[in-house]
């Protein structure tokens, strides 16, 4: 069993852990990928006691390592790698004093907008995880009309695209086609677990359930923004397909 444990450059080191770790058995996803737990950049944590507070809440859920978001788009967050690295490290000196033991770090969720397209074609240094994943969102209805140009943009800079909660989307749920064709184009999906409990929509439900059926999930993520979708999380592990989602090769292993 592993342990986390704060050193001087914040970095943490692994040590032993009693068996007795809380949901041992029924949940084996230990690395969150996709939340917003930085204090005061996005909607998600306003405040370092919040912060804390959640952090708190998923660590009792079994988490040992987090791999927080923080929104980047164009009209609401315009944030950057500075500000967001700044805001990690004062929550983990934060958590560091309260003696809080986690494993944390930060990337980011970038919106597919001119604003990200300009990032990309200036190279600018851009915020990833793991193997030089990249995570990105779109518009919940439409199509953008530039997804595929900017699919193969962030491939020919090197970047692994990573498709945030594919589910969610009303586009991709009237035209599973579309899904198919980023698969073919190499981008992998993240699924929000609180999917499948029905949290965002039935629809939404639904076409989470075929992604695990179909075995197109690559990460899963708690995508927790408030301690209400911690409160649902408890929902969405007992049903059978997070069961069905656990025995696919998720690569939340390799982070």
């Amino acid at each position: 069993m592993i342990h986390f444990i704060f050193k001087n450059n914040h970095k943490l080191k692994r040590t032993s852990v009693p068996d007795n770790q809380p949901n041992k058995d029924k949940f084996f996803i230990f690395t969150d990928l996709h939340s917003h737990l930085l204090p005061g950049i996005d909607d998600g944590s306003q405040s370092l006691e919040e912060s804390e507070n959640l952090i708190r809440r998923l660590i009792q859920l079994g988490y040992r390592k987090l791999i927080t978001t923080p929104h980047i788009m164009q009209d609401y967050y315009r944030n950057t790698p500075e500000i967001i690295l700044e805001k990690l490290q004062t929550l983990q000196e934060h958590l560091q004093k309260k003696q809080i033991e986690i494993e944390l770090s930060a990337a980011a969720e970038y919106y597919l907008d001119e604003y990200f397209i300009d990032l990309l074609a200036k190279k600018k240094t851009l915020l990833t995880f793991g193997d030089n994943y990249l995570l990105f969102e779109t518009s919940y209805i439409n199509q953008p009309t530039n997804l595929f140009e900017t699919v193969f943009l962030m491939q020919s800079m090197g970047y692994k695209p990573v498709l945030a909660h594919p589910e969610r989307y009303l586009y991709l749920q009237q035209q599973f086609a579309i899904l198919e064709k980023l698969h073919e184009y190499g981008v992998l999906f993240q699924l929000n677990i609180n999917s499948l409990s029905g949290y965002y929509s039935r629809n939404a439900q639904i076409f989470a359930e075929t992604l695990v059926n179909k075995s197109l999930v690559s990460f899963v993520g708690s995508d927790c923004h408030k301690i209400k979708h911690l409160d649902q999380m408890e929902l969405s592990r007992s049903k059978k397909y997070f069961a069905k989602l656990c025995k696919i090769p998720l690569l939340n292993h390799q982070l």
